[in-house]
């Protein structure tokens, strides 16, 4: 089996590079989907749509074409890797996880002990809080692999 994994949250750092990078070094039977990385191109999509100059209408209809891949790609996820990071309030990547524990898909969470408080429920629903991306490397590395 190729597991489908979706590497969801904040995208500032290379994180997913790691684990990408460490789970081909083990030939690991994974597949990788993605969130748009792209800030300027996921935040300007709406453009498309309307010559609205209100941020509200601009935003909306980027959210809304951005969600049709991350939909479409959370449905057919076998495991959901939600990462949060520091810099910024990530409340997308807390709405994938939602989504994700929704549709029953497990979820593991990638973040520093600086901010459990304020993920308690997004980790409550988690089946794995990781703190490293090495760690989600090894829980894909156990479940694929049975090692």
């Amino acid at each position: 089996m190729i597991w489908n994994v979706y590497l969801s949250g904040e995208i500032h750092t290379n994180w997913r590079e790691q684990i990408e990078a460490g789970c081909a070094e083990l030939d690991l039977p994974v597949e990788f989907s993605s969130p748009v990385t792209d800030h300027a191109a996921s935040d300007d999509i709406g453009n498309v749509l309307s010559t609205d100059d209100k941020p509200f209408w601009k935003d909306h209809q980027s959210a809304r074409i951005n969600n049709i891949r991350t939909q479409t790609l959370i449905q057919s996820a076998d495991v959901v890797v939600v990462r949060f990071g520091d810099k910024y309030k990530q409340w997308n990547a807390a709405f994938d996880a939602g989504y994700a524990a929704a549709l029953g898909t497990p979820y593991i969470t990638l973040h520093a002990d600086d901010i459990i408080h304020p993920l308690k429920e997004v980790d409550a629903s988690a089946l794995a809080w990781a703190q490293t991306p090495e760690q989600v490397v090894e829980i894909l590395k156990y479940v694929t692999t049975k090692k």
